[in-house]
């Protein structure tokens, strides 16, 4: 077939792919050639907006590093993380819904007894964190792993923080034979997304701030069980409803309430925030 234009070349390049000898990558390659030429022509895509784009894909690859994926970040701003989030997580009553994993989760952080201080001496707000960890039929699971990890006041983690020697506001707890854990912190930020590459300039050009709501981050694991990532949003913050990666759910939204004196565990004031976490079975 020769002549392509604009109403047959899809066609002609939905059929190069009939032969391909994997259905599922057939499935998607195809899909992909359909929803893109439907979105140049919706559009009238012209020449120049063109070359904009393989420009500003490509320096989304340059502003990639061992430390910084901004193709990731692109796709979090797109709403495309949460959607594919969404498709492979639909939870059973009893289970926590999930959210995004986000950029600054270590592999293997410190892990600490129950009720330990994972804030080490940087200054803010105390908080003392309450969980459990059940089945999503409400059965308690002893021995759950639960890594946590947050921004500090500022807004940063402590990655961003090049002066800091340790790891701090992240760490692993193991649930007790009760399905509980405890730990001591300090009240995290709202907080920009990173915003000096493409992403960022896409954000500004279409008049979209790069702040996500104050959160901590939960991946809990435990045998016979999905890993649940999500997190747990502070009620008071700003920014819930225009979170920049769209990861608040209402059911992850949660009161820090304030204490004006201790309850034994803490001197003075502090913020309390507890909240209970299903696991979906694994195979379900």
């Amino acid at each position: 077939m020769r002549d392509f234009d604009e109403t047959n070349i899809t066609a002609a390049v939905l059929d190069r792919f009939t032969a391909t000898p994997d259905p599922r990558l057939k499935q998607i390659m195809q899909s992909l050639v359909r929803h893109l030429h439907d979105f140049a022509r919706d559009v009238e895509l012209t020449f120049e907006e063109w070359q904009y784009a393989i420009d500003y894909l490509t320096r989304t690859g340059r502003m990639c590093t061992d430390k910084r994926q901004e193709f990731i970040l692109l796709s979090d701003t797109l709403g495309l993380s949460m959607l594919v989030d969404a498709i492979n997580h639909r939870m059973p009553d009893g289970a926590t819904e999930t959210t995004v994993l986000g950029p600054f989760y270590v592999a293997g952080p410190p892990e600490f007894p129950l009720g330990a201080d994972i804030a080490g001496s940087l200054p803010g707000e105390p908080l003392l964190v309450d969980g459990s960890v059940s089945g999503a039929d409400g059965r308690p699971l002893a021995g759950a792993i639960v890594d946590v990890w947050q921004a500090d006041r500022d807004g940063y983690y402590d990655v961003q923080r090049p002066e800091l020697e340790t790891a701090l506001l992240r760490a692993r707890f193991h649930t007790g034979a009760d399905g509980k854990f405890s730990f001591k912190s300090v009240m995290p930020s709202f907080y920009p997304i990173p915003d000096d590459g493409p992403v960022g300039d896409m954000l500004q050009a279409t008049a979209r701030h790069p702040n996500r709501p104050a959160h901590i981050h939960f991946m809990i694991a435990a045998e016979g069980y999905q890993t649940l990532v999500t997190h747990v949003f502070a009620a008071d913050s700003p920014y819930l409803d225009s979170d920049a990666v769209f990861g608040v759910k209402n059911s992850l939204i949660a009161d820090f309430t304030r204490h004006d004196s201790g309850d034994g565990r803490m001197t003075g004031p502090f913020r309390f925030l507890t909240y209970d976490f299903g696991l979906k079975p694994s195979g379900k």
